[in-house]
């Protein structure tokens, strides 16, 4: 078993029962002992867990997720440059998909007099789109209250009967190693779905989110264009090694 493959399946045992044993993992992971301590140093190295006597414990962080409020408060210059960003890859007459989030919200007052169609899962920016004048579809299904997304069953139906030029999506959490990842399955679903569906697929994420994992993964990174309004020299090289990452100046 790959490095990668141990190191998802230790989080996600960790989210399940917040404490693991080093000895249950080298069953469940059928390696040896060493193995699992090197990955728990790893993984704790990079903040995603704490290292315990004889196993290692959740840090909450994992599956927390703000609401939309929150959200929008924070960082609103770096969300606004990003959106900026995002917005010279957007051509008329494209079909895009504009997923829920507080820096794709940030891009659409950047999309007026755009002849294109956008799809969105998020209510904030359907109304906002309409507002603008801008030909939009919005996806049905369930609401989720703490960030106004759209979510199940129903929603996934309707987006895989569609197709787009480009696809916008927010992001809680991006890493060169466990690639994009957010907090809630449902969501983590939609997003993947969305990617599969777009020629071309941007991920908006402000500083604050490189190098932070989350609970679920929803995709690699390899195949998608990073934007993002400030990058380390060290963590933009790991990314280049991967994938295509543009920095908002």
């Amino acid at each position: 078993m790959l490095t990668e493959e141990r190191h998802q399946k230790i989080l996600q045992l960790l989210s399940q029962q917040m404490i693991v044993k080093t000895q249950e993992l080298t069953a469940l992971l059928n390696t040896s002992e060493s193995t699992i301590r090197r990955d728990l140093k790893e993984l704790a190295d990079a903040n995603l867990l704490e290292r315990i006597h004889g196993g290692a414990r959740l840090l909450l962080n994992l599956s927390f997720e703000q609401n939309m409020t929150e959200k929008a408060d924070q960082n609103n210059q770096e969300k606004k440059a990003i959106a900026t960003l995002a917005a010279q890859n957007i051509h008329d007459n494209e079909i895009i998909y504009l997923d829920a989030g507080s820096t794709t919200l940030k891009l659409i007052p950047l999309l007026k007099d755009k002849k294109i169609t956008v799809v969105t899962n998020a209510v904030h920016h359907a109304a906002k789109l309409v507002d603008l004048g801008i030909h939009t579809i919005i996806l049905g299904g369930s609401l989720k209250l703490s960030t106004k997304a759209i979510i199940g069953a129903t929603s996934m139906e309707q987006l895989q009967r569609y197709r787009f030029n480009k696809v916008f999506i927010g992001m809680n959490a991006v890493h060169p190693e466990f690639g994009l990842t957010t907090p809630d399955s449902e969501e983590a679903a939609l997003k993947s779905l969305a990617i599969s569906q777009g020629e071309q697929t941007y991920v908006l994420a402000d500083h604050t989110k490189l190098n932070q994992v989350s609970f679920i993964k929803v995709h690699s990174i390899e195949k998608v264009t990073l934007l993002t309004d400030h990058c380390s020299s060290e963590l933009l090289e790991q990314f280049q090694q991967i994938t295509t990452i543009k920095e908002a100046t």
